[in-house]
């Protein structure tokens, strides 16, 4: 056998030689692996919570039945502190300011006037009313038709209503200054006295509605956390198995905020459902009654970002209430 002959490995007249291996290559790193275990991570909390209170399902209705009326109420009253306002086109028309004009103002020196009030900056509209229009609602409104009709001329004058972008008494007292300085004015009225009143009764409102969503927040995050509570107080000897193998607090804490998260949508949309309802339910009588003063006024319903933002909200209530059960409790959660 000649020497190209020989077996490979080994060369002439020497030993056989080993063959030489080669290194293992290293695994590329996948950035991609981390990302999908703390994607599968949160993929198995949600889905484990959702489990369990799917096989509770009258306990998570009440609960979020409860939630969802406690988040109902102080938006449903702010919706009807809102539709109470378009009342009568406007809470801005009651602090109404009329413009008396005077006798000897003409047509054409009226439109001039209005045009300029118009432009004022605190001033949303200005609605000419003329004598003989005056006239004909003193006479329906004050049911003096047979005797004005005997007077031998017209002795109102022209009439410019004018109404105010804001209801502000120093506004308010400024913009009548300015409209009384005005030529061919005879006389600005101004009921302050109903204005203060307003006014008082929108803060009141806004004041009643913040009060009560803070308290009704905070029996939300009472509920939640108790409900959490509960939700670990089942799972004690779980969670202390999983401690004792290793388990983070982040993996122990992730499927109750999920629960958490999960209980303030089913909350958020029952009170959808309940505000849609009630309102629905109120325009009935409310129609009924704006017929019999021959109005067409009628209730809104909730609109898409309200009831987007009622949503979100409870959500995150659902969330922070979960995390300060869970923080108050993770110490307790040790083995044993």
């Amino acid at each position: 056998m000649s020497a190209t002959e020989l077996p490979r490995g080994q060369e002439q007249g020497g030993k056989p030689q080993r063959p030489q291996r080669q290194a293992p290559k290293k695994p590329k790193s996948d950035w991609r692996s981390p990302l999908h275990a703390y994607l599968e991570a949160h993929r198995t909390g949600l889905r484990d919570s959702l489990r369990r209170m799917v096989q509770q399902p009258i306990g998570t209705f009440l609960t979020c039945l409860v939630m969802g009326i406690a988040l109902a109420l102080p938006m449903g009253v702010s919706l009807l502190l809102k539709n109470v306002e378009r009342l009568g086109g406007s809470w801005q028309r009651a602090a109404q300011i009329s413009v008396f004009l005077d006798l000897r103002t003409g047509q054409d020196q009226a439109e001039v006037l209005m045009s300029q009030i118009k432009v004022l900056p605190d001033v949303a509209e200005a609605r000419w009313i003329s004598p003989d229009d005056a006239l004909k609602e003193l006479q329906q409104d004050a049911g003096l038709g047979e005797a004005l009709r005997e007077l031998p001329q017209n002795p109102l004058p022209g009439v410019i209503a004018v109404t105010p972008k804001e209801i502000d008494k120093s506004r308010l007292d400024m913009l009548r200054s300015q409209l009384a300085e005005m030529n061919g004015v005879q006389q600005v009225q101004l009921d302050m006295q109903w204005v203060e009143r307003l006014t008082a009764i929108l803060k009141l409102g806004e004041r009643f509605v913040f009060g009560l969503t803070v308290v009704l927040v905070i029996a939300l995050l009472l509920v939640i956390g108790n409900t959490i509570r509960l939700a670990i107080e089942n799972r004690r000897t779980e969670i202390e198995v999983v401690k004792l193998v290793g388990g983070t607090d982040g993996y122990v804490r992730r499927p109750f905020l999920y629960m958490g998260a999960l209980f303030g949508l089913g909350a958020g949309i029952a009170a959808w459902a309940l505000l849609v309802f009630g309102l629905n339910w109120l325009n009935g009588a409310v129609l009924d009654l704006a017929g019999l003063y021959g109005s067409d006024f009628a209730l809104g319903s909730v609109a898409i970002e309200d009831g987007l933002q009622l949503l979100i909200g409870a959500v995150l209530l659902g969330y922070i209430g979960a995390w300060l059960a869970v923080a108050r409790h993770l110490r307790e959660l040790a083995p044993r």
